[in-house]
């Protein structure tokens, strides 16, 4: 590990050996990473850190600002993945989604923005685009099993709710469900589509429910906080 300080900062980075010409620095996930030419010396590299001191300061921020509002871990599939951001001249967000992390490139106008809710954004998109390409199987599997199929499916955010069956003909699905693990948003589909059935949690209904989920309460247990 190598030390930059001024009079008012400490910058701590490590040093990668690149077989390039070419030297770059980034900061991924709080830590500042420069990678140099084997050929360049400590006060060498020590002076490009130190004149892009502001520009490594500010992803800094970015990162503890991110990290207090949970922004540096995004959950799918009940899986934890590591957001990388970075800025780039293009014209709209892109996302993708890797086996560990989830790199973001954003355009370089989006620098002036409030990184908060930019994020926020990003992620309420990322949770519908998942939605949008992995429910239609799940719903095809639950109607297979239980025979039942509602008059209509919508993709819907709302506030502590998960998932809603509305006069036992429709089913509303919050994208954020994809968060947990599939076993249990398997589960919380069943559970609506019992609810076509029997419109109240009543014995009939939890009787089914153990039918086709023996696990249900286990499942149940998992999930704090929110309403289905």
């Amino acid at each position: 590990m190598n030390l930059f300080f001024n009079r008012k900062n400490l910058i701590s980075y490590t040093v990668d050996t690149a077989f390039d010409n070419n030297l770059s620095i980034s900061v991924q996930n709080g830590e500042v990473v420069v990678s140099a030419p084997w050929y360049l010396s400590k006060k060498q590299i020590q002076t490009v850190v130190s004149e892009k001191t502001n520009w490594i300061l500010e992803k800094l921020k970015e990162y503890d600002e991110r990290k207090k509002l949970g922004y540096e871990n995004i959950i799918l599939f009940g899986k934890s993945y590591i957001t990388k951001i970075t800025f780039k001249h293009i014209q709209t967000p892109e996302v993708t989604l890797n086996s560990n992390s989830i790199d973001i490139l954003l355009p370089t106008s989006y620098k002036n923005k409030n990184i908060n809710n930019v994020m926020e954004f990003i992620c309420n998109k990322l949770y519908v685009e998942v939605a949008n390409q992995e429910l239609e199987a799940i719903l095809e599997k639950a109607r297979l099993t239980l025979k039942l199929a509602p008059e209509n499916i919508e993709i819907k955010y709302m506030k502590n709710i998960l998932a809603t069956c509305e006069n036992g003909q429709n089913i509303t699905i919050n994208p954020e469900l994809f968060k947990y693990k599939r076993e249990i948003i398997e589960y919380i589909v069943i559970h609506e589509f019992c609810h076509l059935k029997y419109k109240t949690h009543s014995k009939s209904f939890y009787t089914m429910l153990k039918k086709y989920v023996p696990n249900y309460e286990t499942l149940s247990n998992e999930i704090h906080g929110a309403q289905y």
